[in-house]
């Protein structure tokens, strides 16, 4: 039965869309947009492509809380590992961010066997998907192939950005047609002026009439000479007093240079991807790379990550002992700073006694010290095991004490303050003032007595 499901899957995202949503948005800017012709703007390609590419390789793992901290849940489920049996995690992953991105929408189809665990997932394609309401309240979804409505246990649904009251995310390729568009005019711009040639494009004037015959062959055979960006740097020659006059205008001049440039921050913002990540110059400073590099996580990344762990956790429930077990992405790889910083960070850590050697190594990818003080954690009054810091407190408070009782406190009272456990005393003076020796004898003759 499942083999005729999986017949239908979708592909990589480049043609996710191939099979729908034919008919292009018109625009201003004279092109046909949709999600087929919109990846021929390198920018778009390369921000999909960025964004996916760095969401499908980040590793994932199952955890479940208990009594408040986070242990990792085992045995995993397969279908973590391999959510699609058929493809890799990250072309799964890849197919779902790419819907999520242009589309607006993600539905994944859930298979099941029959105990209802999870064995299957597959990306569908969202122009093949209709969302409606049932009586119920319930979303239900009509899948073009599929010989019923399928019911939110059957499909994953993960909307991007909803406006009130509608049923599918906003798709984005539809609402910035005129971005995407003038994009897209630009591109073609661009490949028209290089192909056309640079600097002989223009008008060939000559003193006396000629025929139409005369003028196309003086035509075609100059375009023969210098058209192209291989011929563009050839030197022309004409006889007979005609002349050229180029009508061309200057890349610079006609600002396409800096068009193409708005173009491509626009779709950096359409994104929300910092505009170094698109190759965009001027933009980045050492200074500030590692800023803009936490800022694609946090406004680019995490929102994404927290939609699909939010879809994909409920699933967990049907594994037995994951009805509080939930999936998470680990982009820890990624926010890591540099060497040095880091170095610094644990320092710190292990000094405020809330992260112990092995703690430290692990998140280095080193191997564990075997040892027992590797994985105790220490505290920050002098920076010894926990189980000793009595000492170092005991000590204190000794010091603290005999503070007091030199300045003429009752020294009852000050054990008492302090929660000293009271200790007799030879009653002889400080052995600062006399022999060790002689305490040594009165300590004999009090026990004696």
């Amino acid at each position: 039965m499942f083999e005729r499901f999986f017949s239908k899957r979708s592909i990589s995202f480049q043609n996710l869309f191939e099979s729908g949503d034919a008919l292009a948005l018109g625009n201003l800017s004279g092109t046909h947009v949709n999600q087929q012709t919109v990846f021929q703007v390198n920018a778009v390609y390369s921000a999909v492509s960025l964004i996916s590419n760095t969401v499908s390789t980040l590793p994932v793992d199952v955890f479940v809380r208990r009594d408040g901290a986070r242990f990792p849940f085992r045995p995993k489920p397969e279908w973590v590992e391999r959510p699609d049996m058929d493809i890799p995690r990250q072309a799964f992953y890849s197919q779902l961010i790419t819907s999520l991105l242009l589309d607006g929408n993600a539905f994944v189809r859930v298979f099941a066997n029959r105990q209802g665990r999870v064995v299957n997932l597959m990306v569908l394609n969202p122009t093949q998907v209709e969302v409606s309401r049932a009586a119920t309240g319930r979303l239900v979804f009509t899948v073009e192939g599929e010989e019923r409505p399928l019911t939110h246990e059957e499909v994953i649904f993960i909307p991007d950005v909803m406006r009130p009251g509608k049923l599918r995310g906003e798709n984005r390729v539809k609402a910035l047609q005129e971005n995407f568009g003038l994009a897209l005019a630009l591109e073609s711009f661009a490949s028209t002026f290089f192909g056309q040639g640079t600097n002989m494009n223009g008008v060939i004037e000559v003193g006396s009439d000629l025929t139409a015959e005369q003028a196309q062959q003086l035509s075609e055979s100059f375009s023969a000479a210098h058209q192209g960006w291989r011929r563009g740097h050839k030197t022309g020659v004409l006889t007979g007093g005609a002349s050229f006059k180029s009508t061309q205008m200057e890349p610079d001049k006609s600002q396409a240079i800096e068009a193409r440039r708005f173009a491509v921050e626009d779709i950096a913002r359409a994104f929300n991807i910092p505009p170094h990540m698109l190759g965009i110059p001027g933009t980045m400073t050492y200074s500030s790379v590692e800023a803009n590099g936490l800022q694609f996580i946090q406004h680019t990344l995490r929102p994404i990550l927290e939609k699909i762990e939010g879809a994909l956790s409920p699933l967990m429930a049907r594994t037995p002992g994951g009805e509080n077990a939930f999936i998470k992405f680990n982009i820890d790889g990624l926010a890591r700073a540099d060497l040095q910083t880091r170095m610094q960070s644990y320092s710190t850590a292990l000094q405020a006694g809330f992260l112990t050697i092995n703690d430290v190594r692990r998140r280095e990818d080193l191997r564990p010290v075997e040892d027992e003080g590797a994985d105790t954690v220490r505290v920050p009054l002098a920076n010894v095991a926990i189980n000793e810091s009595h000492v170092v407190a005991e000590s204190q408070k000794v010091s603290m004490a005999a503070q007091l009782v030199a300045n003429g406190y009752r020294p009852d009272e000050v054990l008492g303050a302090l929660g000293l456990p009271e200790i007799g005393h030879t009653g002889l003076p400080s052995v600062q003032l006399q022999a060790a020796e002689n305490v040594t004898e009165a300590i004999a003759e009090e026990e004696s007595d």
